[in-house]
């Protein structure tokens, strides 16, 4: 071999050997900033987070989800730091390459709460990209809540590609409340941060703004403004969301009373009873509900289409067998009627806890009644919906039977003039039983609702007895229009009431105004007419 053919030789040798001792050094940014997580220092970590974070490595998203669930370890005496999966198996952080074990010597990195703030943000900025858009929605949002620094280029970068409007909304938000707090931002970019927030308008716009910190003049000056603005805004807000509030109150002050408005306005029956044919309403959605849990589970979602005239039918019969053995013995004798079916609620009671014990029972929701849904700056449950979207359902049907059906016209006989509609025919005897049995069966289809909303117990009944009975004598007795005007008004009296005067004594207001109410209108809103009632 030539001399100069083997020196050419050992000096490429050499070069290798070099290049290898010098790697280590020459380590890339995405190493050097997974390294940091190994020196313990909150402000290594820190600023470990967002060079991770922006690096574009695809081991940056497990490695920041390890931080923020406890599992990044690093290893102090190594300084190697390692991503624990969920399945128990772990990698090297820097390199990705899987590992028999993790050191005895690592322990998890720590976090304090700005570090938990920086990794919500980075946890953020790393899932705006993702093509999920709910994915991207509740990145915006996080990015939103912790407005850290290092998010606002994945910000930008996700606002240039977004088309979903909801989500660029979102993203907007996030840049402004990043803006607002930046503290090399310029006064325009704070200036339309802080017009964003004045659109936002709900009450995280109005956190931000009211905490910044010390800003320029026109920017205090314009913050100011927005604070007032939301503020007011919000004012109104929560006079809809009490009113959503009342009139969802309403729709189950309705559901309770408009049995008990057939029964007292057409054989004025005090009945006691009627706040327990609710409860065996309940109770038949739950024992429905135990069948197709067993049984039947894939019919879960239409149960309460199943319970609901099962627990007409229940409650219907069990009014009817009420009125045949008990109230036709009192009729004329009011304070004996009332004794009578409030010591049959006792019994009722106790009959509901020997069969199915003390405790509440569980009613689950279909997938229909579950979740909820943001208008405006109000929030709306769908169960509350679907009640009271039920309830005007069940008024509407209601009236179109006492208008439209012979059973209707007969019980609209009775209640103007008893004895008239007897000499005429009517068998007043049979209509009392019908209307009884369809009172309780409507309180029936009420428990039904009920149960959505409230614990079953066999004291679910004395919980709305009392409100019903205040809402049919309101309205006037025995009118279902005064019944509906008398329930939605009693709601939402009740909702504005409670923020000023407190649930308690809210409730003893409206009794008090009720009383002087009918001091001035004995009959209620709307008085029944016809000779026998106006005698």
């Amino acid at each position: 071999m030539p001399a100069h053919l083997s020196a050419r030789l050992r000096a490429f040798a050499l070069s290798l050997l070099l290049i290898a001792f010098a790697l280590p050094a020459f380590a890339g940014p995405f190493e050097d900033g997974v390294a940091k997580f190994a020196n313990d220092d909150f402000s290594d970590t820190e600023e470990a987070i967002g060079v991770v974070a922006s690096s574009g490595n695809k081991l940056a998203f497990p490695i920041i989800s390890a931080l923020q669930d406890g599992r990044l370890m690093a290893d102090p005496d190594s300084k190697k730091v390692y991503v624990t999966g969920t399945d128990g198996k772990s990698i090297d952080a820097a390199t990705g390459e899987p590992v028999a074990s993790v050191p005895d010597s690592a322990s998890a990195v720590r976090l304090n709460n700005r570090l938990r703030r920086s990794v919500d943000a980075a946890i953020g900025g790393l899932t705006l990209q993702s093509p999920d858009i709910g994915t991207r929605l509740q990145a915006a949002q996080s990015v939103f809540k912790s407005h850290e620094e290092t998010a606002l280029e994945a910000v930008d970068g996700a606002l240039a590609k977004e088309t979903n409007k909801s989500v660029k909304a979102a993203l907007g938000d996030a840049r402004a409340a990043i803006l607002l707090f930046k503290s090399d931002a310029t006064e325009v970019e704070k200036l339309e941060a802080v017009a964003t927030l004045k659109v936002r308008g709900d009450q995280e716009a109005l956190a931000l703004l009211t905490g910044m910190g010390d800003q320029p003049a026109s920017v205090t000056k314009a913050a100011a403004s927005a604070i007032s603005s939301i503020q007011s805004s919000l004012a109104v807000w929560s006079g809809v969301q009490n009113a959503w509030y009342g009139l969802s109150l309403g729709s189950v002050l309705l559901l309770a009373a408009i049995g008990l408005a057939i029964t007292f306005g057409v054989m004025g029956v005090i009945n006691m009873a009627h706040g327990e044919m609710v409860m065996i309403g309940a109770y038949t959605t739950f024992v429905v509900q135990e069948v197709i849990r067993t049984r039947y589970p894939g019919l879960f979602d239409y149960s309460l289409l199943i319970a609901v005239p099962l627990a007409f039918l229940v409650a219907g019969a069990i009014g009817v067998l009420i009125e045949r053995s008990i109230i036709r013995f009192l009729y004329g004798r009011p304070l004996e009627t009332l004794l009578a079916t409030w010591g049959l609620s006792l019994v009722l009671q106790q009959a509901v806890r020997t069969m199915f014990g003390p405790t509440n029972r569980e009613v689950g929701n279909p997938s229909w009644m579950s979740g909820a849904f943001e208008l405006g700056q109000i929030t709306i449950t769908y169960n509350r919906l679907w009640i009271l979207v039920f309830t005007l359902a069940v008024f509407a049907i209601l009236l179109a039977m006492l208008r439209y059906t012979a059973l209707g016209l007969e019980m609209r006989a009775v209640t103007q003039n008893r004895r008239m509609a007897a000499s005429m025919g009517i068998a007043t005897s049979r209509v009392d039983a019908l209307t009884f049995g369809l009172g309780s069966g409507i309180a029936g289809i009420a428990g039904v609702a009920l149960s959505q909303i409230d614990n079953v117990s066999p004291n679910l009944g004395q919980s709305y007895i009392i409100d019903s009975f205040m809402v049919v004598v309101f309205g006037g007795v025995g009118n279902l229009w005064g019944t509906l005007v008398g329930a939605f008004t009693l709601g939402i009296a009740n909702k504005f009431l409670e923020p000023v005067a407190g649930a308690v004594l809210g409730k003893i207001a409206i009794l008090v105004l009720i009383i002087l109410f009918i001091q001035k209108r004995p009959r209620g809103l709307f008085a029944l007419k016809g000779r026998a009632v106006e005698a």
